[in-house]
């Protein structure tokens, strides 16, 4: 393998703002709902189970939709495909605003089915341009820095609907419209400064080198993702998606649940959702680091990535305990320990994508993965919210017990499936070199 000082050139870390930034205002965007959860509900007198239903509208298109983004993103590009699903995102999450009482639930679950379909290209565009702007060893990492931003747009929405919102609800539809905003500044960001690096005029030769230096020369032949769909390593990350409905159940579910156990309302619901965010996000940076960290050590990709998790599995056990917990600062801490043992275990999973398959098969994969996580997530919203209308807050016990001990058991079945980590070619061949050694 060829090695090249990384100092040559740090255009790549521009790029990866602007990544930081979409989601960011994603993540923004798709928190606002689960903040106001609490009083939503009581304006336009929905259940448990109807709440649920607006949920489960946004994971049903957010689902189908990762099918086709992705695929979209790998023939369009990054450029266009992100600027696509952006748009669309911002145009729903606005929607929401002008929605009235008589029809809240249809008009909600209508407004968060095309929110779904537009935020559903936002990973697959993401982990797609971390692949083609990062080298293998750095990837983790620069994961773990744009993934961090799903907190801070989890940390901000709280902060900012407290700020705007009232008690009572008023002022309820300002929070959706500021997305519009932000997301018109940034589309305009990404169509002056994206290009792939090896046509990018402002990344040297130095820089280009270093980006390519452990990656396989493709091809430009597209790859159909049925082509993919029967290759264990696309399973493999599958089922590291499955996890993906717990940190929902954190993000939709969590003002609820804070505010059924422990009283905590719409204006003193920022701080625990600060701490819970703010460690989250620790484990992005830390969960990218540390694998990235034993690879650069000499530790095979294999080894570092899984041995990562692991230990993410580990850390996040705790959280088992939360419903049974009496003091509400000790119970937040766990809720963030585990949300900071996700997020790692996330950054790592999807660089497994970006460390087996070609760069241009990668939105793809990440959009069939991530579509069977949402999946399991379906049926965990339509479980708790009819559970929580029976038999009142005796789902929260379940969910946490599920939330706790799931990462150790598909750890293990990823495992079984990508026993070796083998980098696949333009045919979806094993390619047999140093990073499949485990």
């Amino acid at each position: 393998m060829n090695t090249v000082n990384p100092k040559t050139g740090n255009y790549r870390y521009r790029i990866l703002a602007l990544v930081f930034m979409a989601t960011t205002i994603n993540y923004f965007d798709r928190s606002i709902i689960g903040v106001m959860a609490p009083i939503l509900q009581k304006m336009f007198d929905w259940s448990n189970k109807d709440y649920a239903a607006i949920m489960v509208s946004f994971k049903i298109a957010y689902g189908v939709g990762l099918l086709f983004m992705g695929s979209i993103i790998d023939r369009l590009g990054t450029k266009v495909g992100y600027t696509i699903s952006i748009v669309v995102w911002s145009i729903f999450g606005m929607l929401h605003a002008a929605i009235r009482p008589a029809f809240s639930l249809i008009g909600f679950i209508t407004a968060r089915f095309g929110l779904g379909i537009g935020e559903s290209g936002n990973f697959p565009a993401a982990i797609k341009t971390v692949g083609e702007w990062f080298p293998k060893k750095d990837r983790a990492f620069a994961t773990g820095i744009f993934d961090a931003s799903t907190s801070v747009g989890a940390i901000i929405a709280p902060f900012v609907v407290g700020a705007i919102v009232s008690v009572e609800g008023k002022n309820w539809q300002i929070p959706f419209l500021i997305t519009g905003v932000l997301s018109s500044v940034w589309v305009f960001l990404w169509l002056i400064t994206y290009q792939k690096p090896e046509v990018h005029p402002k990344v040297s030769k130095e820089e280009l080198a270093y980006i390519n230096s452990d990656s396989e020369v493709e091809t430009k032949e597209k790859i159909p993702w049925l082509k993919l769909l029967p290759k264990r390593e696309t399973w493999a990350f599958s089922l590291t998606t499955v996890t993906d409905g717990v940190w929902w159940f954190y993000l939709f579910w969590g003002a609820k649940f804070l505010g059924e156990q422990f009283g905590v309302d719409i204006k003193n619901i920022g701080i625990p959702f600060l701490i819970i965010f703010v460690m989250a996000d620790s484990g992005s940076l830390l969960g990218g680091y540390i694998s990235g960290a034993l690879i650069k050590k000499g530790w095979s990709i294999n080894k570092a990535r899984k041995i990562t998790m692991l230990a993410c599995a580990i850390i996040i056990l705790p959280v088992t305990f939360v419903p049974v917990i009496a003091g509400k600062w000790l119970a937040v801490f766990l809720i963030g320990l585990a949300a900071a043992g996700h997020q790692a275990w996330s950054v790592n999973g999807y660089t497994l994508v970006s460390d087996v398959f070609p760069k241009k098969a990668t939105a793809s994969v990440i959009g069939i993965g991530k579509m069977i996580g949402v999946a399991v997530a379906i049926i965990a919203d339509i479980a708790l919210g009819s559970v929580l209308d029976t038999a009142n807050n005796s789902g929260y016990f379940w969910a946490f017990v599920i939330a706790g001990l799931s990462y150790l058991f598909i750890l293990g079945f990823v495992h079984l499936l990508m026993p070796t980590m083998t980098p696949l070619d333009d045919n979806l061949k094993s390619i047999h070199s140093e990073f499949s050694n485990s």
